[in-house]
């Protein structure tokens, strides 16, 4: 049954009545709607109920989102009309001749993730070995590198920055775009690993742009590599590029790594070595990222080191949850147990007790981020332990940490193996 007809009048008021609340808007400020043509609704794709509190994107400017009821209003000549929301999938839907209604229909999904690196992702028996679990398990995700580690980027790029400091030397994925799509066929969620702030080939084709020491070198570390100056404006251009070259290519979710300052004391920045610059950069940096990558209707999510949620300072790295939430979609918290050197109250040994790891520190995040628990998706460990017995997590202590995200009510969980290898034990069917 249509809708629209028999309450046109009362969603007019209520259309109207959105347009005076300017605190119900996004992140961004919305885009100005002109003289009011008609009413959009987002629903649930598979229940047909409304989606409140959608994120509405009108010809690229993000919009008001949507009402109570899903509703939201639409000013003449719309060209393209997308949404999302948390826990959903995304849609959209370019305008060919004048609508009186329109309807985005979103998906529910819980992401359900593998990492790959750029080998990985080329790789036939890696690749191969992922999509295998995917088929046979509650797999459903992909997390792959579009700008890794040491700063190479996989595919063809069309910046001129990408090309001048050797970023594209090794181009592994020759199609990006066909690739995303083909994965997309399958019905795998698609997110983009954007490593931002470690970036050895940046930083050596622009020492001006590099970390120093206290005595003005080049900062490298325990890797050898360099790592960018989290202040400086040129760098965010650069990453956000590359992130919204990957939006283009059709990701579903755009994840920034390494967005934070190095745990290394005496070290020297474009700005002085304060907590308040530090948060400040990092924090900038996601929300000018977050409107850059409007237009593409794409989610944003940040990784975030474990511990954060548990300190009240920004563990010295320029994140505090309480000011990250804002500019993301979703907080990927870092969770492996082995990370948590020091344990966390009760536990002192984390790999033994998996479980609470994960459950309590994304319980002490929320409340500290004041999200619902949908904002989150933690990253779980499916390496071997290095800090404590040095315990395999496989079965056992994969279903632990994967238990304790779904208790929590988390929108889905990635596991991280730097080595790409992956086994059903511990995942269900």
């Amino acid at each position: 049954m249509n809708p629209f007809p028999a309450f046109r009048f009362i969603l007019f008021l209520a259309a109207l009545s959105l347009l005076a609340c300017p605190t119900l808007a996004s992140h961004a400020a919305p885009a100005p709607l002109g003289p009011l043509l008609s009413l959009g609704r987002v629903v649930d794709a598979t229940t047909g109920k409304p989606v409140p509190g959608a994120l509405v994107t009108i010809d690229g400017r993000e919009a008001l989102p949507a009402d109570v009821n899903g509703f939201f209003p639409l000013r003449p000549a719309v060209k393209r009309i997308a949404a999302r929301a948390y826990g959903y999938s995304r849609d959209e839907l370019i305008v060919s001749a004048p609508l009186s209604t329109v309807e985005l229909r979103l998906r529910p999904v819980r992401p359900k993730a593998l990492y790959l690196t750029a080998y990985g992702i080329n790789s036939k028996s890696l690749r191969d070995g992922a999509l295998k679990l995917i088929d046979a398990t509650e797999l459903n995700a992909l997390v792959i590198d579009m700008k890794g580690d040491r700063g190479l980027i996989p595919y063809k790029s069309s910046l001129p920055l990408a090309a001048a400091i050797g970023a594209q030397k090794l181009i592994l994925v020759k199609d990006i775009k066909e690739l995303v799509q083909r994965l997309k066929d399958r019905g795998i969620y698609t997110i983009a690993r954007i490593v931002v702030f470690k970036d050895d080939l940046l930083g050596t084709a622009r020492p001006d742009l590099a970390i120093k020491t206290g005595a003005g070198k080049v900062w490298r570390d325990r890797e050898g590599l360099i790592w960018v100056d989290p202040s400086r404006k040129e760098v965010w251009d650069y990453a956000i590029a590359v992130a919204c070259e990957a939006a283009g290519h059709g990701f579903d979710e755009i994840q920034f790594d390494y967005v934070r300052f190095p745990d290394q004391k005496g070290l020297a920045f474009g700005v002085p070595n304060t907590e308040e610059n530090r948060v400040a950069a990092i924090s900038g940096f996601l929300e000018e990222a977050r409107k850059r990558l409007a237009p593409y209707n794409v989610f944003v999510a940040a990784d975030i080191f474990g511990y954060v949620a548990w300190n009240i300072n920004d563990t010295h790295i320029g994140q505090r949850i309480d000011r990250l939430g804002p500019f993301v979609d979703y907080l990927s918290l870092m969770l492996y147990p082995s990370g948590f050197q020091y344990g966390i109250p009760g536990y002192r040994n984390p790999v033994a007790n998996s479980y609470k790891i994960v459950y309590l520190t994304m319980k002490r995040a929320q409340e500290r981020a004041r999200l619902p628990a949908v904002r989150f998706r933690p990253w779980l460990q499916a390496f071997r332990d290095y800090a404590f017995d040095r315990r395999y997590f496989r079965g056992h202590e994969i279903r632990e940490q994967i238990r304790a995200a779904e208790d929590f009510g988390a929108d889905g969980w990635m596991l991280w193996n730097p080595r790409n290898i992956y086994g059903a034990d511990g995942l269900k069917k």
